[in-house]
């Protein structure tokens, strides 16, 4: 399980827009319009062009299980990028993205400061350039951990040296046991 790609996944779906066409119809509809024709739906479900068509006219409104959850996954899969895709360049160039968490943060700084790692509540709205950064990662397969280490450069210069503000020889932050995470665009 990955904690920072499935949260980063989850933030974006909770930004999705308007969901997926409801009846066969309009999903049927949706799909002949992705695909320029009934001929390749049909193919693609696995059932006839003349079946393809009387979904389209909403002369048969109701798919067998079968079918039904072949329609919804064909649908989601060709409706979800285009969304998704917007949501994520909204988070990356405008909005940023608010990461909520509960894990052991400590940092590495010159002797005497307090450097202790301790359990600590954060959400901290993190600025386009992180979110972008780490939906960059995420679609270029990166791991668990490169996905923490932008978090923690993310969270070392936002909380801990308030952009600049304070706390300017922070040069690591360690982002360890997390007990929740979760993004929000």
């Amino acid at each position: 399980m990955s904690m920072f790609g499935d949260g980063l996944d989850q933030a974006v779906q909770k930004a999705f827009t308007r969901p997926i066409p409801k009846s066969a119809g309009a999903q049927m509809r949706y799909l002949v319009k992705q695909l320029k024709g009934t001929k390749a739906v049909a193919q693609m479900l696995r059932i006839s062009q003349r079946t393809v068509e009387r979904y389209v006219k909403d002369q048969i409104k109701k798919p067998r299980a079968d079918l039904a959850s072949r329609l919804r996954g064909e649908v989601e899969k060709r409706w979800q990028p285009q969304i998704r895709a917007r949501a994520r360049m909204k988070a990356a160039t405008t909005d940023g993205i608010v990461i909520d968490t509960r894990a052991r943060l400590g940092y590495t700084a010159p002797i005497g400061t307090t450097d202790e790692a301790r359990m600590r509540d954060l959400t901290v709205a993190l600025p386009p350039r992180f979110a972008a950064r780490l939906f960059e990662a995420q679609q270029q397969g990166a791991g668990e951990g490169r996905l923490r280490e932008i978090a923690a450069d993310a969270l070392r210069e936002v909380y801990f040296q308030d952009g600049g503000r304070r706390a300017g020889s922070l040069e690591e932050v360690r982002f360890t046991d997390v007990e929740r995470l979760e993004f929000d665009l």
